[in-house]
């Protein structure tokens, strides 16, 4: 072999890294004798140093010491807007599906020896790119939570550092990890014609510029028609993902006078919530009357009466697989532009007129 050969197969303090499943920050603290890292990962450190016959070099140290080993995380938290009595008025405070998501963060963050920084974005707030773009250069890259930014913005912010992209859509400059909206809501569908012949459907909808609520939107309206059943949607069924805007959804229809339909399929859980809190107020009975299902199975939905019909995302997963991405893009050099989508499952309860069923299976939403 010639030197050539040899310097191509010389290992780095990025496999070392690898090998150990720590950032190379934290090998270089081992190396440098910084810090006092943990005596399980000095151990594990050195360990694979000697397995692997790395030998440190300046470059690989001043690379190491670039690391910050801080991931930035902005939330989008929207105004909500409590429903009669306030019912609702802590909800904001509350917000289960981003912070079930931040914690698959955390843990994955942790196991890497990185830090979080969390921000919170209003949509009211008119400053919000400043201060996104400032805990951008405190951090080695940012994991945004859906429509945080705007195309232009999130282009221009993406040549500053990596970023991935929760229930976003994948740019050549951004990578984007999300739930396989389109089998769950498809499975939804044909479980509420096929199996329990609902000839009546609307979809209660999220954010309307959020691409998950256009996927699952899109998904369960073409298979309700695609069977033959009358489907309602539009303005009158707009909601905002918080179970406020599910009941404020429902009051005003029946301040109206409407007809509903025979089964109501929300955007997410949280706005099912309000739609089963607002039809049981006035009387309704679910699913006695309207059937009713949600979409993420946030613990509550195990726990509400009836038992919550929705489809299941791995929710704390999510967290884990954006961090993982992003540590892939700041420390092996992983290239952006992947749309990294993860099964849901469909699961079936009482709120669409399953029988209830002590440990009831989920079901795949695939097929």
């Amino acid at each position: 072999m010639d030197n050539g050969d040899a310097a191509h197969t010389q290992p780095t303090i990025y496999d070392v890294a690898r090998a150990v499943g720590v950032s190379i920050a934290s090998v270089s603290r081992v190396l440098n004798n910084e810090r006092n890292p943990l005596p399980e990962t000095r151990e594990r450190v050195l360990q694979a140093v000697a397995d692997l016959g790395f030998i440190p070099d300046g470059a690989a140290r001043a690379l190491s010491a670039r690391l910050k080993e801080v991931v930035g995380v902005v939330i989008r938290r929207p105004t909500a807007v409590p429903a009669a009595g306030d019912v609702y008025a802590d909800e904001e405070e509350s917000l289960q599906f981003p912070d079930l998501i931040n914690r698959g963060i955390e843990v994955a963050a942790q196991h890497r020896d990185f830090n979080l920084l969390v921000c919170s974005v209003d949509v009211d707030d008119h400053d919000y790119s400043r201060r996104i773009f400032a805990l951008a250069r405190k951090s080695d890259g940012l994991i945004l939570h859906e429509q945080v930014i705007g195309p232009d913005q999130l282009a221009r912010l993406s040549r500053q550092v990596p970023i991935v992209t929760l229930a976003g859509v994948q740019t050549p400059s951004t990578t984007n990890v999300g739930g396989d909206n389109v089998s769950g809501m498809r499975a939804l569908a044909r479980h509420l014609v096929h199996d329990h012949g609902f000839r009546t459907l609307a979809y209660l909808s999220g954010h309307a510029s959020s691409p998950d609520n256009i996927a699952r939107h899109a998904a369960f309206g073409e298979e309700v028609t695609a069977a033959g059943a009358g489907f309602a949607d539009g303005p009158q069924w707009q909601g905002n993902y918080y179970a406020a805007g599910g009941a404020k959804v429902i009051e005003r229809l029946l301040a109206e006078g409407a007809v509903l339909p025979e089964a109501i399929a929300c955007a997410n859980d949280q706005t099912a919530l309000g739609v089963v809190h607002a039809l049981t107020q006035h009387g309704l009975d679910v699913p006695g009357d309207i059937a009713v299902t949600g979409f993420d199975d946030i613990p509550v939905a195990r726990h509400l009466r009836p038992l919550l019909t929705t489809v299941r995302q791995p929710i704390q997963q999510l967290g884990a697989t954006a961090f993982e991405a992003l540590y892939a893009m700041v420390c092996d050099g992983e290239v952006a532009g992947r749309n990294i989508i993860l099964p849901t499952t469909l699961v079936r309860r009482e709120s669409c007129g399953c029988a209830a069923a002590p440990g009831l299976a989920a079901h795949p939403a695939a097929g």
